[in-house]
């Protein structure tokens, strides 16, 4: 399907390309391919009619430096939440592009500077299904608010913040929800930074020559639904 050519070629161009909009460009290129392709798919035998693809995806490129330093390309995903002792925040606040393959990219890519993974925080990462997911009464699942009662145990866990909220899932949806359901929690185990003295200009930055290879950005996807009439 359309999320697997995706998931493909990003695991590819996450090695190859020096930015997020280097990776997110090569992904439009892929889909458009895909697209190309399926124009001269034969159709399905009589009876045997497949179901239509997803005519889009929405994707999340984020990529976290060493110093904890994040930065995202949006399409159409739900912001990641950041859980910290003072609460629930989106990741950022700006409005995504676009999901993928609806519109063409911009000119320009970019990149969202957003709250940077400090440690003793958390990021929760997660599809719309998690937001999307109703109870008997129609009522959508809180996710802020149960991600509020997960930052109050501290040290945050990721074991612990998924627990907290697919228990919660579980009992709003009387179940397994309906929809697909996704959640990726970071945390940023690395020790705090030395305090410096006042008046001492310090640099943060670790130079690409000493710090290794950059990780790839992390990307999830969730399929897109045919638009309807």
């Amino acid at each position: 399907g359309t999320a697997a050519t995706v998931l493909g070629c990003f695991r590819e161009a996450a090695h190859d390309e020096r930015d997020l909009a280097g990776v997110l460009r090569r992904l439009e290129r892929a889909m458009a391919r895909r697209t190309r392709a399926r124009t001269g798919e034969a159709p399905a035998a009589p009876g045997h009619a497949d179901p239509p693809d997803e005519d889009f995806v929405t994707v999340l490129l984020l990529e976290i430096l060493p110093d904890g330093t994040t930065r995202a390309l949006n399409c159409g995903h739900p912001w990641p939440r950041l859980l910290s002792g003072t609460g629930v925040e989106a990741l950022a606040r700006t409005d995504p592009l676009p999901p993928l393959g609806l519109f063409p990219l911009p000119p320009d890519l970019p990149a969202v500077r957003c709250a940077p993974l400090l440690p003793g925080t958390a990021v929760v990462l997660h599809t719309d299904g998690a937001e999307d997911a109703r109870d008997a009464d129609g009522r959508f699942f809180p996710l802020e608010r149960v991600l509020a009662d997960a930052a109050r145990d501290t040290p945050l866990s990721p074991q612990g913040v998924l627990r907290t909220v697919l228990a919660a899932l579980m009992r709003h949806t009387d179940g397994p929800p309906q929809d697909d359901v996704a959640l990726l929690v970071l945390t940023n185990e690395r020790p705090p930074q030395p305090a410096h003295r006042a008046g001492c200009a310090t640099d943060l930055s670790v130079p690409r020559h000493l710090s290794g290879p950059r990780p790839p950005p992390r990307d999830i996807t969730s399929p897109g639904h045919r638009p309807g009439p």
